[in-house]
């Protein structure tokens, strides 16, 4: 069997996301050696369930699926990976990737704005991606409203790449489908989700993550307080991408939150040239590294593949024993720092990690932004 298939059974395990992917490889060297590890660990996260992992054969009918549609697959660390994505410390471990990939590798912007847009604010989205793909590629969600008018101006001008929620063959809403094939044609459509997946509510954040990390900056264009072009605008801003925002009128609810992110500092947007004058060469480092992905050491450069890393030794049994216990009288529902929860035990770094690596592949911890875990009670049991 493949690297590539292991690589691709991992990532698709269950309990496995991104960051646990990392912290695996981290951990085991190779995929094959932390499939094999899976089992025991979620047995000592307290699990009782078997996890369900993709076969061998499982992987390679998704392989060749992708093949079928003519797409590509590419895995976290390999050269084609999108640069600015690989820098998130939840970058997906595989993207499905419809079209040209020299699309993902050039410098991008990111438009986003609301579904239940307003003539005005298409016709701004379409004019400032037109003017922004002559020098930039846009990269947008393809939902309706402002995502859309945004690949329709920067089809007319350049590339635009589409990040979707569900598989590349799942076109989103389906009155997009002959713009999805568009883009295809000369831009890239992106996904992390297997082909046939239909996309579900929990699947956008996540497909928000992927349009702001693969951006030096967001535009936003009619954003309502509660947004999922809001959440793209956090997502950038943790990641230390530059905020941009359109200004509307206050007595539109359709600007508030647009309007709200200039208040906080977002840069001010009127034409092509607000953004390209205020566009940095590379995202804020302070965006950066907020997951402790790699305790035992400083962190890969982030074209380096994960398994290509020596594995740290192991923390000694009995610590990683103590660990178990006080980690889990110290985690509850609400968010806890991961600095502070090694504090309080009084333990190393790797045991605290190794504990906490182990709830998670038992579906019993969540890891959040901010380098924060909170416990999910009775999932996973």
């Amino acid at each position: 069997m493949s690297s590539a298939a292991d690589r691709l059974r991992l990532a698709r395990a269950e309990g496995v996301g991104p960051v646990t992917y990392r912290r695996l490889l981290r951990r085991y060297g190779t995929p094959v050696a932390a499939l094999d590890a899976l089992p025991a660990l979620a047995q000592a996260g307290g699990r009782s369930a078997p996890l369900a992992v993709p076969s061998p054969e499982a992987a390679e009918r998704e392989i060749e699926r992708v093949h079928r549609l003519h797409g590509r697959l590419l895995y976290l660390g390999e050269p084609d990976y999108p640069p600015l994505l690989a820098l998130l410390d939840d970058a997906p471990p595989v993207l499905t990737v419809l079209g040209d990939l020299a699309a993902l590798a050039g410098p991008a912007v990111a438009l986003v704005g609301s579904r239940n847009a307003s003539a005005n604010g298409r016709r701004m989205a379409e004019r400032l991606a037109e003017d922004l793909a002559a020098s930039l590629v846009v990269v947008s969600g393809l939902a309706r409203g402002i995502d859309g008018a945004a690949h329709a101006g920067a089809l007319r001008a350049g590339r635009t790449v589409a990040c979707v929620a569900g598989g590349i063959d799942v076109p989103y809403p389906p009155e997009h489908a002959v713009l999805q094939a568009r883009i295809a044609e000369s831009g890239a459509v992106v996904s992390e989700a297997p082909p046939g997946t239909a996309p579900q509510a929990r699947h956008f954040p996540r497909r928000n993550r992927v349009i702001a990390g693969l951006s030096l900056g967001v535009v936003v264009v009619e954003a309502a307080l509660r947004s999922g072009s809001l959440i793209t605008a956090r997502l950038a801003q943790d990641a230390g991408r530059e905020l941009f925002a359109v200004p509307g009128s206050p007595l539109d609810p359709r600007n508030r939150g647009s309007n709200g992110l200039i208040r906080q500092g977002a840069h001010l947007v009127e034409r092509v040239e607000d953004v390209l004058e205020n566009l940095p060469d590379h995202p804020a480092r302070e965006g950066l590294g907020r997951l402790p992905l790699f305790v035992h050491g400083p962190p890969p450069e982030a074209s380096a593949s994960p398994e290509a890393l020596q594995p740290p030794p192991p923390p000694a049994a009995a610590e990683v024993a103590l660990a178990r216990a006080q980690v889990v009288d110290l985690l509850g529902p609400a968010p806890t720092a991961v600095d502070d929860l090694i504090r309080c035990c009084q333990l190393s770094a790797s045991a605290v990690m190794s504990v906490l690596l182990e709830l998670e592949i038992a579906g019993r911890v969540e890891t959040l932004p901010g380098n924060r875990v909170a416990m999910l009670v009775e999932a996973g049991r």
